[in-house]
């Protein structure tokens, strides 16, 4: 028992040091895609939600986690402006019946995402498409909007790029914005009095985007095609999941307090159980294993074919356990050992030709024989070698 808590002592202090270590240490960047409004990470949208009035002066901005269906019906919305800005988004049918309906009212609806749903791409045809590995350098957007200064070019970095649109309706929709090879990155669809606006690239909406006064200018002038609404929405529900769906879990390790008095209290469960099993365990018995008799049972037999000097018998069992090793290993045909086998069996193997004659020679000479002299043996048996250290099958 005295033993067990200078060893429980020295655990605990180890892991004190280990705490403390962890807890100095500097934290790496976390290059998580959250979207969140509340994170400072690169990729979490702190800034853009916290400068929203910038773009929409005295705007009354309005947090949801619930599917826009529920926003639009359950909460008496008829004037505002819907923002959505997730990594993926997937609108059903019943959300964009409400949202389409929203629009034609006189609303925008703006959706930065890199994916947008089945229903989308059945309905607009919107398909977006992720930029491959060969595109992964720096490139650049610009507006293609003739009221505005077409040649200002947007420097992207390639931790920001998203995607772009492979395919969109484009008897429907008009084009905004597109990146340096042509291809559209921002796009609308006017409804009604309103308009659907979808962009892919996403990340250029996050902290990290608009630390750049090239990404601020972006994506300021890609929201400034939104209406000034009084009311302004601000979607968490394609980032975050519907209101209440946290778990136990996921509470504690959102508090680092927490966090760590959970590791503590598994740790403690830990050392627990097993002093538990050291003082209740039952003595084990020693079985002693039983003796390997297969190298006996080898000698005993090499022994046997020593004694009776069957030179013949034993010649036969090393061609045919070879000419086996042939047939299933290198799928030789070993009925005829001919000049043909021979050049077929060093071309297969890889061995030298003549390794290969010398040997096909003895084991012919073992099937053709009824006796076979000690020097005989022997050379067949160091050919069968050889060719085992040629080719580095020894043992296979």
């Amino acid at each position: 028992m005295k033993d067990f808590k200078v060893y429980l002592s020295i655990a605990s202090l180890f892991l004190l040091v280990y705490l403390v270590a962890e807890y100095k240490r500097p934290k790496p960047i976390d290059w998580t895609p959250t979207f969140l409004k509340k994170d400072k990470i690169p990729l979490g949208t702190y800034v853009l939600y916290n400068r929203l009035r910038d773009i929409f002066p005295g705007a009354d901005i309005r947090t949801y986690r619930e599917p826009a269906y529920n926003v639009l019906a359950d909460h008496g919305i008829k004037h505002a402006t819907y923002l959505i800005i997730a990594n993926k988004v997937n609108i059903d049918k019943a959300d964009y019946s409400r949202l389409s309906a929203f629009v034609k009212q006189g609303n925008n609806v703006f959706i930065a995402a890199t994916y947008f749903g089945d229903f989308l791409h059945k309905e607009l045809k919107v398909d977006a498409d992720s930029y491959s590995e060969y595109r992964m350098g720096t490139d650049s957007l610009h507006f293609v909007n003739q009221k505005l200064d077409i040649s200002k070019i947007y420097m992207v970095e390639p931790e920001l790029q998203s995607a772009h649109f492979a395919e969109f309706d484009t008897l429907k929709a008009i084009v905004l914005a597109q990146d340096s090879h042509q291809q559209t990155t921002y796009i609308k669809f006017p409804m009604g009095k309103g308009a659907l606006y979808l962009n892919t690239t996403p990340h250029l909406f996050t902290n990290y985007g608009l630390l750049d006064q090239g990404g601020a200018q972006y994506a300021s002038t890609a929201l400034s095609y939104l209406k000034t609404d009084k009311a302004l929405i601000w979607d968490e529900y394609y980032t975050l999941g519907r209101g209440g769906e946290q778990s136990i879990m996921r509470v504690f390790f959102k508090s680092p307090p927490l966090k760590w008095a959970y590791f503590q209290a598994l740790a403690a469960l830990i050392l627990y159980v097993l002093y538990q099993m050291k003082r209740h365990q039952r003595i084990i018995p020693i079985v002693e294993p039983l003796a390997n008799s297969t190298l006996g049972f080898v000698q005993v037999v090499g022994q046997l074919y020593y004694e009776k000097r069957n030179n013949h018998n034993i010649a036969q069992k090393k061609a045919s356990y070879f000419l086996e090793h042939l047939r299933q290993d290198h799928r030789l045909v070993t009925t005829i050992l001919d000049k043909d086998f021979t050049q077929s069996f060093a071309n297969k193997t890889g061995v030298d030709y003549q390794l290969a004659e010398k040997l096909v020679a003895a084991i012919s000479y073992v099937e053709r024989h009824t006796s076979v002299t000690d020097r005989e043996l022997i050379e067949l048996n160091q050919l069968i070698e050889n060719y085992y250290t040629q080719t580095g099958s020894y043992g296979k």
